[in-house]
């Protein structure tokens, strides 16, 4: 979300004593990529290519595995803060900029980030945008916290050239404090290409008494919503979410401000309506979290973790700092701070 977001800080805790990689667990390869800002934004296209977005109005390009990164931000932006990006190819993508106001903004670009198009500039000082989320090329959504009493929803049907309100008459109320964290890109997710739900969206929250799911089967229109056992708190609740289809889907989360310390950080849905928290939880604050296959990975400023029985059981594999994670065609990728992006040493 929200505000207390923009001047997140990674705060290492001590204490914490991670379990030991499995000979058979994978590790991060890093890459160079020449910049010092912090990448919450991740959208890996293939192995091959992939965009990152994040700090100091920051975009970079790869289109040969991370090898080399170009620069390929708007112009307009060098002040704003990028937290998501979502991308077709190694020349379509879209990326969302946060912040109150007018900082909230939505950019495309058609010609792999050379120009870009200002396709949606915030007008309401009472919407704060966190994330986005795209079913195919052409349907999209993106989350703004709550407004008027109600979390407010914005939908594109042409790729991101333009966007629209959507009428909070689908949407449940929400809580007192409850808002969405834009920490990885993923408080706003959907299951693209699902046989039986096609339309599905999801959005988390935290902030108020109990964490929360949302979910949508019509793009975006009406929604239900489910509590959670993950804690909730003013800095606490869902921070990651991701559905492998209709039904399977896996909440990380914590309190930033106490990272080594999270017991109930993670939770698993096996019917996108009730969610239990993981047998053996990663322990600690993570902030973001995606599927490969059935095995599953999640990221946070102090470790990365590898679940290979859906989401059950977490084991610890690395203790560098991450910010978020994407899976695509089994090839992984993680982004965050001081220009940190690396890619899985094998599929999972």
């Amino acid at each position: 979300m929200s505000i207390i977001l923009i001047a997140l800080t990674t705060l290492i805790g001590v204490g914490a004593v991670p379990a030991a990689a499995g000979p058979g667990d994978p590790g991060w390869r890093p890459t160079t990529t020449g910049s010092t800002a912090r990448f919450r934004g991740l959208a890996p296209v293939s192995s091959s290519v992939a965009w990152v977005a994040g700090s100091a109005g920051t975009i970079l390009r790869t289109v040969n595995g991370g090898r080399t990164w170009v620069p390929a931000g708007p112009a307009d932006a060098a002040g704003l803060e990028f937290r998501d990006i979502e991308a077709f190819d190694a020349r379509h993508a879209v990326a969302l900029t946060i912040g109150p106001g007018a900082e909230s903004r939505i950019y495309t670009t058609a010609d792999g980030g050379r120009t870009w198009s200002r396709t949606f500039q915030n007008e309401d000082e009472a919407a704060f945008y966190d994330c986005m989320t795209f079913w195919d090329r052409r349907h999209g959504l993106a989350l703004s916290d709550p407004v008027s009493g109600k979390f407010r929803i914005l939908a594109t049907h042409d790729g991101g050239r333009s966007w629209s309100v959507l009428p909070p008459t689908g949407m449940p109320p929400a809580l007192d404090g409850e808002f969405a964290f834009a920490a990885s890109g993923t408080c706003l997710v959907s299951t693209a290409g699902t046989r039986h739900s096609p339309d599905r969206a999801f959005f988390a929250t935290g902030g108020g008494p109990v964490s929360r799911v949302f979910s949508s089967g019509d793009l975006g229109h009406t929604w239900q919503v489910t509590e959670t056992p993950i804690p909730s708190g003013p800095s606490a609740g869902i921070y990651g979410l991701a559905f492998r289809d209709a039904h399977h889907g896996l909440a990380v989360g914590g309190d930033h401000t106490v990272p080594a310390a999270a017991p109930a950080g993670a939770a698993v849905s096996r019917d996108a309506r009730t969610w239990s928290v993981a047998t053996t939880p990663p322990g600690e604050y993570r902030s973001g979290v995606a599927w490969s296959g059935r095995s599953a990975v999640a990221v946070g400023p102090t470790g990365s973790d590898v679940s290979y029985d859906g989401g059950s059981t977490w084991r610890r594999f690395d203790t560098g700092s991450f910010d978020a994670v994407a899976c695509v065609a089994r090839a992984c990728w993680a982004s965050g701070e001081q220009g940190r992006v690396a890619r899985l040493t094998r599929p999972l």
